[in-house]
């Protein structure tokens, strides 16, 4: 089992920024790869970011290159995500995940966190 847990969403105004924290525990050491997903309301969950937790390479959504960074703590078990010039249309639930091998489907990830809302004002 691996348990996630999120943390740093909230209310920012259209061009500020965020920084998300997922703090894993548990048989982490069989789920190499952390991922991102985002949910908006009436919207399916979507790719947004992923890394291998032993390499340096990192994936993301089209939408979100440049501006958000997806990095990791060894020592505190913890994946971030760097979110900067954020836009209103990036309001969503995001949440954290952990799979075996790095996809962009939702449905190749096995553990997920509870989620933490990010609000965008205009």
């Amino acid at each position: 089992q691996v348990q996630l847990v999120e943390s740093g969403g909230g209310l920012v105004q259209a061009g500020g920024s965020l920084r998300l924290s997922c703090a894993a525990s548990g048989r982490t050491f069989s789920r190499s790869v952390r991922g991102w997903f985002r949910q908006a309301p009436g919207k399916e969950r979507e790719f947004v970011a992923a890394m291998y937790w032993s390499e340096a390479t990192t994936y993301y959504a089209d939408s979100v290159k440049g501006r958000f960074t997806i990095s990791r703590d060894d020592a505190k078990n913890t994946v971030y995500l760097q979110m900067n010039s954020l836009k209103p249309e990036d309001t969503a639930v995001y949440y954290c995940a952990a799979s075996r091998k790095l996809g962009r489907a939702s449905t190749e990830y096995d553990y997920w966190g509870q989620g933490t809302q990010v609000t965008v004002s205009s």
